[in-house]
Protein backbone atom coordinates (compact mmCIF):
# COMPACT_ATOMS: atom_id res chain seq x y z
CA UNK A 1 0.00 0.00 0.00
CA UNK A 2 3.07 2.32 -0.18
CA UNK A 3 3.30 4.72 -2.80
CA UNK A 4 6.82 6.23 -4.38
CA UNK A 5 9.34 7.30 -2.36
CA UNK A 6 9.39 9.94 -4.47
CA UNK A 7 6.58 11.44 -2.98
CA UNK A 8 8.23 13.26 -0.62
CA UNK A 9 9.27 15.85 -3.21
CA UNK A 10 5.64 16.66 -4.66
CA UNK A 11 4.71 19.69 -3.49
CA UNK A 12 1.15 20.12 -1.90
CA UNK A 13 -1.38 22.27 -4.01
CA UNK A 14 -2.45 25.63 -1.84
CA UNK A 15 -5.86 24.53 -1.22
CA UNK A 16 -4.79 21.77 1.65
CA UNK A 17 -2.87 24.41 3.10
CA UNK A 18 -5.85 26.76 3.10
CA UNK A 19 -8.02 23.66 4.17
CA UNK A 20 -5.23 23.18 7.48
CA UNK A 21 -5.77 26.51 8.39
CA UNK A 22 -9.28 26.23 8.76
CA UNK A 23 -8.95 23.71 10.79
CA UNK A 24 -6.25 25.25 12.71
CA UNK A 25 -8.87 28.39 13.55
CA UNK A 26 -11.54 25.76 14.72
CA UNK A 27 -9.85 23.75 16.63
CA UNK A 28 -8.37 26.77 18.53
CA UNK A 29 -12.22 28.04 19.16
CA UNK A 30 -13.26 24.45 19.84
CA UNK A 31 -10.70 23.71 22.46
CA UNK A 32 -10.66 26.47 24.09
CA UNK A 33 -14.26 25.20 25.40
CA UNK A 34 -13.53 21.32 25.57
CA UNK A 35 -10.79 21.90 27.74
CA UNK A 36 -12.54 23.41 29.97
CA UNK A 37 -15.33 21.74 30.01
CA UNK A 38 -15.54 18.78 31.76
CA UNK A 39 -14.08 21.05 34.79
CA UNK A 40 -17.19 23.58 34.01
CA UNK A 41 -19.36 20.26 34.38
CA UNK A 42 -18.24 18.87 37.42
CA UNK A 43 -17.03 22.25 39.37
CA UNK A 44 -19.49 24.07 38.46
CA UNK A 45 -22.32 22.74 37.22
CA UNK A 46 -21.93 19.34 39.64
CA UNK A 47 -21.99 16.83 37.11
CA UNK A 48 -20.28 13.30 37.80
CA UNK A 49 -17.59 11.68 35.87
CA UNK A 50 -20.27 9.45 34.41
CA UNK A 51 -22.16 12.07 33.16
CA UNK A 52 -18.88 13.57 31.77
CA UNK A 53 -18.19 10.21 29.95
CA UNK A 54 -21.84 10.26 28.24
CA UNK A 55 -21.92 13.46 27.25
CA UNK A 56 -18.50 13.61 25.62
CA UNK A 57 -19.45 10.22 24.55
CA UNK A 58 -22.69 11.14 22.86
CA UNK A 59 -21.30 14.53 21.42
CA UNK A 60 -18.25 12.21 19.63
CA UNK A 61 -20.10 9.64 18.79
CA UNK A 62 -23.04 12.17 17.25
CA UNK A 63 -20.32 13.78 15.14
CA UNK A 64 -19.11 10.29 13.66
CA UNK A 65 -22.33 9.46 12.91
CA UNK A 66 -23.64 12.60 10.92
CA UNK A 67 -20.41 12.34 8.82
CA UNK A 68 -21.93 9.36 7.01
CA UNK A 69 -25.02 11.55 6.10
CA UNK A 70 -23.16 14.60 4.53
CA UNK A 71 -20.40 12.42 3.40
CA UNK A 72 -23.10 10.37 1.27
CA UNK A 73 -24.71 13.64 0.14
CA UNK A 74 -21.41 15.03 -0.88
CA UNK A 75 -20.77 12.83 -3.30
CA UNK A 76 -24.90 12.56 -4.62
CA UNK A 77 -24.33 16.41 -5.17
CA UNK A 78 -20.75 15.85 -6.31
CA UNK A 79 -19.96 19.26 -4.27
CA UNK A 80 -18.06 18.95 -1.02
CA UNK A 81 -17.28 22.76 -0.24
CA UNK A 82 -20.45 24.00 0.32
CA UNK A 83 -21.61 21.18 2.94
CA UNK A 84 -17.92 22.11 4.45
CA UNK A 85 -18.95 25.59 5.31
CA UNK A 86 -22.21 24.82 6.44
CA UNK A 87 -20.74 22.43 8.69
CA UNK A 88 -17.77 24.79 9.99
CA UNK A 89 -20.75 27.65 10.30
CA UNK A 90 -22.83 25.30 12.37
CA UNK A 91 -19.69 24.88 14.96
CA UNK A 92 -18.74 28.72 14.77
CA UNK A 93 -22.74 29.74 16.20
CA UNK A 94 -23.02 27.32 18.74
CA UNK A 95 -20.48 28.32 21.01
CA UNK A 96 -21.91 31.33 22.89
CA UNK A 97 -24.32 28.52 24.29
CA UNK A 98 -21.45 26.99 26.01
CA UNK A 99 -21.04 30.72 27.89
CA UNK A 100 -25.05 31.14 28.50
CA UNK A 101 -25.27 27.95 30.19
CA UNK A 102 -27.39 27.39 33.14
CA UNK A 103 -27.32 23.76 33.54
CA UNK A 104 -26.12 20.73 32.33
CA UNK A 105 -28.98 20.25 29.52
CA UNK A 106 -27.99 23.14 28.02
CA UNK A 107 -23.98 22.21 27.84
CA UNK A 108 -25.52 19.05 26.21
CA UNK A 109 -27.68 21.02 23.52
CA UNK A 110 -24.93 22.91 22.97
CA UNK A 111 -22.20 20.03 22.24
CA UNK A 112 -24.19 18.11 20.25
CA UNK A 113 -25.02 20.77 17.95
CA UNK A 114 -21.30 21.78 17.68
CA UNK A 115 -20.56 18.15 16.83
CA UNK A 116 -23.17 17.72 14.02
CA UNK A 117 -21.33 21.11 12.94
CA UNK A 118 -18.43 18.53 12.40
CA UNK A 119 -20.19 16.02 11.02
CA UNK A 120 -21.03 18.10 8.42
CA UNK A 121 -17.91 18.91 7.57
CA UNK A 122 -16.20 16.06 8.24
CA UNK A 123 -16.28 13.61 5.48
CA UNK A 124 -16.52 16.14 2.79
CA UNK A 125 -13.53 17.99 4.14
CA UNK A 126 -11.77 14.88 3.96
CA UNK A 127 -13.02 14.26 0.39
CA UNK A 128 -12.23 17.33 -0.77
CA UNK A 129 -8.46 16.55 0.76
CA UNK A 130 -8.54 13.88 -1.01
CA UNK A 131 -9.49 15.24 -4.52
CA UNK A 132 -6.99 18.11 -4.20
CA UNK A 133 -3.97 16.15 -3.47
CA UNK A 134 -2.00 14.37 -5.38
CA UNK A 135 -1.90 10.40 -4.97
CA UNK A 136 1.58 10.01 -4.42
CA UNK A 137 1.48 12.66 -1.59
CA UNK A 138 -1.88 11.97 0.29
CA UNK A 139 -0.07 10.71 3.16
CA UNK A 140 1.62 13.71 3.21
CA UNK A 141 -1.88 16.16 2.68
CA UNK A 142 -3.54 14.18 5.23
CA UNK A 143 -0.51 14.64 7.47
CA UNK A 144 -0.19 18.12 6.45
CA UNK A 145 -4.20 18.93 7.54
CA UNK A 146 -3.93 16.95 10.68
CA UNK A 147 -0.65 18.77 11.94
CA UNK A 148 -2.38 21.80 11.17
CA UNK A 149 -5.52 21.03 13.21
CA UNK A 150 -3.54 20.15 15.91
CA UNK A 151 -1.72 23.19 16.03
CA UNK A 152 -5.15 24.64 17.01
CA UNK A 153 -5.75 22.03 19.29
CA UNK A 154 -2.82 23.15 21.08
CA UNK A 155 -3.13 26.92 21.09
CA UNK A 156 -6.78 26.79 22.07
CA UNK A 157 -6.10 25.21 25.46
CA UNK A 158 -3.03 27.45 25.43
CA UNK A 159 -4.97 30.40 25.60
CA UNK A 160 -7.66 28.98 27.66
CA UNK A 161 -5.31 28.71 30.44
CA UNK A 162 -3.72 32.47 30.29
CA UNK A 163 -7.06 33.38 29.95
CA UNK A 164 -8.18 31.22 33.44
CA UNK A 165 -5.31 32.69 34.74
CA UNK A 166 -6.04 36.65 33.64
CA UNK A 167 -9.79 36.37 34.52
CA UNK A 168 -9.68 34.34 37.85
CA UNK A 169 -10.93 31.13 36.47
CA UNK A 170 -13.90 32.78 34.76
CA UNK A 171 -15.11 29.78 32.69
CA UNK A 172 -18.07 31.81 30.49
CA UNK A 173 -15.64 34.43 29.53
CA UNK A 174 -13.55 32.28 27.97
CA UNK A 175 -16.33 30.69 26.35
CA UNK A 176 -17.47 34.15 24.83
CA UNK A 177 -13.77 34.26 23.36
CA UNK A 178 -13.98 31.15 21.47
CA UNK A 179 -16.31 32.36 18.93
CA UNK A 180 -13.97 34.55 17.07
CA UNK A 181 -11.36 31.70 15.72
CA UNK A 182 -14.58 30.18 15.01
CA UNK A 183 -15.82 33.08 12.20
CA UNK A 184 -12.74 33.64 11.30
CA UNK A 185 -12.70 29.99 10.55
CA UNK A 186 -15.95 29.95 8.11
CA UNK A 187 -14.87 33.40 6.16
CA UNK A 188 -11.40 31.75 5.35
CA UNK A 189 -13.16 28.67 4.00
CA UNK A 190 -15.91 30.22 1.90
CA UNK A 191 -12.67 32.75 0.34
CA UNK A 192 -9.91 31.05 0.17
CA UNK A 193 -10.60 27.14 -1.14
CA UNK A 194 -11.60 26.13 -5.01
CA UNK A 195 -13.10 22.71 -5.59
CA UNK A 196 -11.80 20.83 -8.11
CA UNK A 197 -14.24 20.73 -10.98
CA UNK A 198 -16.15 17.54 -11.93
CA UNK A 199 -14.53 15.50 -14.69
CA UNK A 200 -16.17 16.40 -17.78
CA UNK A 201 -19.15 14.41 -19.26
CA UNK A 202 -19.04 12.82 -15.47
CA UNK A 203 -22.76 11.93 -14.48
CA UNK A 204 -23.88 12.83 -11.04
CA UNK A 205 -23.60 9.15 -9.08
CA UNK A 206 -27.17 8.96 -7.89
CA UNK A 207 -27.87 7.13 -4.18
CA UNK A 208 -24.40 6.31 -3.08
CA UNK A 209 -25.32 3.82 -0.68
CA UNK A 210 -27.29 1.54 -2.99
CA UNK A 211 -26.24 -2.16 -3.09
CA UNK A 212 -24.14 -2.33 -5.92
CA UNK A 213 -22.28 1.25 -5.19
CA UNK A 214 -21.55 0.00 -1.60
CA UNK A 215 -20.20 -3.25 -2.84
CA UNK A 216 -17.63 -1.34 -4.97
CA UNK A 217 -16.20 -0.20 -1.82
CA UNK A 218 -14.50 -3.96 -1.50
CA UNK A 219 -13.27 -6.16 1.55
CA UNK A 220 -9.94 -3.67 1.74
CA UNK A 221 -11.73 -0.84 2.72
CA UNK A 222 -13.86 -2.85 5.29
CA UNK A 223 -10.70 -3.97 6.79
CA UNK A 224 -9.52 -0.75 7.43
CA UNK A 225 -12.92 0.41 8.54
CA UNK A 226 -12.64 -2.62 11.20
CA UNK A 227 -9.70 -1.77 12.38
CA UNK A 228 -10.42 2.58 12.80
CA UNK A 229 -13.64 0.91 15.11
CA UNK A 230 -10.87 -1.02 17.60
CA UNK A 231 -8.67 1.42 17.66
CA UNK A 232 -11.54 4.07 18.90
CA UNK A 233 -12.43 1.32 21.02
CA UNK A 234 -8.84 1.59 22.25
CA UNK A 235 -8.88 5.37 22.88
CA UNK A 236 -11.81 6.78 24.40
CA UNK A 237 -12.36 10.84 24.62
CA UNK A 238 -9.83 13.14 25.84
CA UNK A 239 -12.30 14.55 28.63
CA UNK A 240 -10.59 11.79 30.93
CA UNK A 241 -6.49 12.58 30.71
CA UNK A 242 -8.19 16.43 31.62
CA UNK A 243 -9.62 14.54 34.63
CA UNK A 244 -6.65 12.50 34.93
CA UNK A 245 -4.48 15.67 35.36
CA UNK A 246 -6.69 16.77 38.31
CA UNK A 247 -7.01 13.74 40.00
CA UNK A 248 -3.00 13.77 39.65
CA UNK A 249 -2.93 17.24 41.82
CA UNK A 250 -2.81 19.40 39.21
CA UNK A 251 -4.16 22.97 39.99
CA UNK A 252 -7.48 23.66 37.78
CA UNK A 253 -5.80 26.83 35.46
CA UNK A 254 -3.17 24.69 34.71
CA UNK A 255 -5.35 21.28 33.96
CA UNK A 256 -5.61 22.52 29.98
CA UNK A 257 -2.17 22.26 29.53
CA UNK A 258 -2.34 18.40 29.68
CA UNK A 259 -4.07 19.47 25.94
CA UNK A 260 -1.69 21.51 24.81
CA UNK A 261 0.86 18.92 25.65
CA UNK A 262 -1.07 16.10 23.96
CA UNK A 263 -1.46 18.55 20.91
CA UNK A 264 1.84 20.00 20.72
CA UNK A 265 3.12 16.13 20.55
CA UNK A 266 0.66 15.42 17.96
CA UNK A 267 1.01 18.24 15.78
CA UNK A 268 5.19 18.02 15.68
CA UNK A 269 4.24 14.53 14.73
CA UNK A 270 1.48 14.16 12.09
CA UNK A 271 2.91 15.28 9.35
CA UNK A 272 6.44 13.70 9.34
CA UNK A 273 4.53 10.23 10.05
CA UNK A 274 1.77 11.41 7.44
CA UNK A 275 4.94 11.67 5.12
CA UNK A 276 6.80 8.21 6.21
CA UNK A 277 3.13 6.34 5.60
CA UNK A 278 3.68 7.40 1.58
CA UNK A 279 6.67 5.35 1.67
CA UNK A 280 6.56 2.31 4.18
CA UNK A 281 3.55 -0.43 5.06
CA UNK A 282 0.74 0.94 6.55
CA UNK A 283 0.20 -1.88 9.06
CA UNK A 284 3.55 -1.64 9.92
CA UNK A 285 3.20 2.45 10.90
CA UNK A 286 -0.26 1.08 12.66
CA UNK A 287 1.00 -1.35 14.77
CA UNK A 288 3.78 0.42 16.42
CA UNK A 289 1.18 3.37 16.79
CA UNK A 290 -0.77 0.75 18.84
CA UNK A 291 2.19 -0.26 21.32
CA UNK A 292 2.44 2.88 22.01
CA UNK A 293 -0.88 3.35 22.89
CA UNK A 294 -0.30 0.77 25.82
CA UNK A 295 2.77 2.25 26.62
CA UNK A 296 0.34 5.90 27.22
CA UNK A 297 -1.87 4.08 28.78
CA UNK A 298 0.21 1.87 31.27
CA UNK A 299 1.82 5.53 32.43
CA UNK A 300 -1.51 6.88 32.84
CA UNK A 301 -2.94 4.30 35.11
CA UNK A 302 0.54 3.64 37.32
CA UNK A 303 1.20 7.34 37.36
CA UNK A 304 0.53 9.13 40.79
CA UNK A 305 1.95 12.54 40.03
CA UNK A 306 1.15 15.00 36.96
CA UNK A 307 4.60 15.14 35.85
CA UNK A 308 4.13 11.47 34.86
CA UNK A 309 0.47 12.16 33.94
CA UNK A 310 1.87 15.01 31.50
CA UNK A 311 4.66 11.69 29.85
CA UNK A 312 1.77 9.66 29.63
CA UNK A 313 -0.34 12.06 27.50
CA UNK A 314 2.62 12.96 25.12
CA UNK A 315 2.88 9.26 24.29
CA UNK A 316 -1.22 9.37 23.54
CA UNK A 317 0.07 12.19 20.90
CA UNK A 318 2.49 10.18 19.53
CA UNK A 319 0.08 7.41 18.99
CA UNK A 320 -2.27 10.19 17.58
CA UNK A 321 -0.07 11.56 14.86
CA UNK A 322 1.27 8.11 14.08
CA UNK A 323 -2.20 6.52 13.06
CA UNK A 324 -5.24 9.17 12.62
CA UNK A 325 -4.17 10.53 8.79
CA UNK A 326 -2.73 7.51 8.31
CA UNK A 327 -5.87 6.39 8.73
CA UNK A 328 -7.73 8.56 6.59
CA UNK A 329 -5.02 8.02 4.24
CA UNK A 330 -6.07 4.11 3.65
CA UNK A 331 -9.90 5.13 3.83
CA UNK A 332 -8.75 7.10 0.59
CA UNK A 333 -6.40 4.73 -1.01
CA UNK A 334 -9.35 1.94 -0.89
CA UNK A 335 -12.12 3.70 -1.85
CA UNK A 336 -13.18 4.70 -6.07
CA UNK A 337 -13.28 8.26 -5.79
CA UNK A 338 -16.63 8.98 -6.64
CA UNK A 339 -17.49 7.33 -3.33
CA UNK A 340 -14.76 8.85 -1.33
CA UNK A 341 -17.48 11.11 1.05
CA UNK A 342 -19.72 7.46 1.34
CA UNK A 343 -16.15 5.98 2.47
CA UNK A 344 -15.66 8.78 5.11
CA UNK A 345 -19.11 8.91 6.43
CA UNK A 346 -19.21 5.01 7.13
CA UNK A 347 -15.59 4.58 8.42
CA UNK A 348 -16.50 7.25 11.15
CA UNK A 349 -19.94 6.06 11.61
CA UNK A 350 -18.40 2.79 13.09
CA UNK A 351 -16.11 4.97 14.88
CA UNK A 352 -18.85 6.94 16.43
CA UNK A 353 -20.26 3.95 17.92
CA UNK A 354 -17.52 2.78 18.94
CA UNK A 355 -16.45 6.10 20.90
CA UNK A 356 -19.87 5.93 22.51
CA UNK A 357 -19.23 2.92 24.24
CA UNK A 358 -15.73 3.52 24.70
CA UNK A 359 -16.48 6.59 26.66
CA UNK A 360 -19.65 5.63 28.86
CA UNK A 361 -17.50 2.19 29.84
CA UNK A 362 -14.63 4.71 30.83
CA UNK A 363 -16.71 6.80 32.85
CA UNK A 364 -18.38 3.81 34.31
CA UNK A 365 -14.72 2.65 35.21
CA UNK A 366 -13.61 5.86 36.57
CA UNK A 367 -16.85 5.74 39.08
CA UNK A 368 -16.83 2.61 39.83
CA UNK A 369 -13.17 1.11 40.27
CA UNK A 370 -10.97 4.06 39.72
CA UNK A 371 -9.01 5.92 36.99
CA UNK A 372 -6.39 3.38 37.01
CA UNK A 373 -8.96 0.96 35.85
CA UNK A 374 -10.13 2.86 32.83
CA UNK A 375 -6.77 2.89 31.40
CA UNK A 376 -5.91 -0.24 31.98
CA UNK A 377 -9.38 -1.49 30.27
CA UNK A 378 -7.75 0.96 27.45
CA UNK A 379 -4.73 -1.10 26.92
CA UNK A 380 -7.00 -4.31 27.13
CA UNK A 381 -8.43 -2.96 23.87
CA UNK A 382 -5.20 -2.22 22.46
CA UNK A 383 -4.57 -6.25 22.65
CA UNK A 384 -8.22 -6.48 20.54
CA UNK A 385 -6.76 -3.86 18.16
CA UNK A 386 -3.68 -6.01 17.43
CA UNK A 387 -5.50 -9.30 16.74
CA UNK A 388 -7.49 -7.00 13.88
CA UNK A 389 -4.30 -5.95 13.04
CA UNK A 390 -2.61 -9.52 12.06
CA UNK A 391 -6.06 -10.57 10.12
CA UNK A 392 -5.12 -10.45 6.61
CA UNK A 393 -7.87 -8.27 3.91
Amino acid sequence: MASDPRSSSVKLPAGIWVLGFVSLLMDISSEMVHALLPLFMVGTLGASALVVGLIEGLAESTALIVKVFSGVLSDHLGKRKALAVFGYALGAFTKPLFALAPGIGVVLTARLLDRVGKGIRGAPRDALVADIAPPEARGAAFGLRQSLDTVGAFLGPLLAVGLMLLWHDDFRAVFWVAVVPGLLAVALLVLGVREPARPAGSARLGNPIRRENLRRLGRAYWWVVAVGAVFTLARFSEAFLVLRAQQAGMAVAWVPLVMVAMNLVYAASAYPFGKLSDRISHRALLGAGLLVLVAADLVLALGQHWGAVLAGVALWGVHMGMTQGLLATMVADTAPADLRGTAFGFFNLVSGIAMLAASVLAGLLWDRLGPAFTFYAGAGFCVLAGVALSVRK
